[in-house]
């Protein structure tokens, strides 16, 4: 079975416009990497949640493109 090595968070900011951090694999080291401003840092843990920091933080880009997350109002729906 082959390894996943790469995923990805995206989320849209206020003005509908989708920005997308990759999160990268390598052995037991994860980078993440900003498509929209070509950020890159290391987050040997919790890296999606780092990738959902980042997009907040520096793109106010809070709301799910695929509605898993209500938004800028808080809250995680149950997955």
């Amino acid at each position: 079975m082959p390894e996943i090595n790469a995923s990805r968070v995206s989320r849209r900011d206020r003005h509908g416009r989708e920005h997308v951090v990759r999160v990268r694999r390598a052995g037991v080291q994860r980078t993440i990497g900003c498509d929209t401003c070509g950020r890159r840092q290391g987050a040997q843990f919790l890296p999606w949640l780092k990738a959902e920091q980042h997009l907040a933080e520096a793109h106010q880009a809070t709301v799910d493109p695929e509605g898993r997350d209500e938004g800028e109002g808080g809250g995680r729906a149950s997955r």
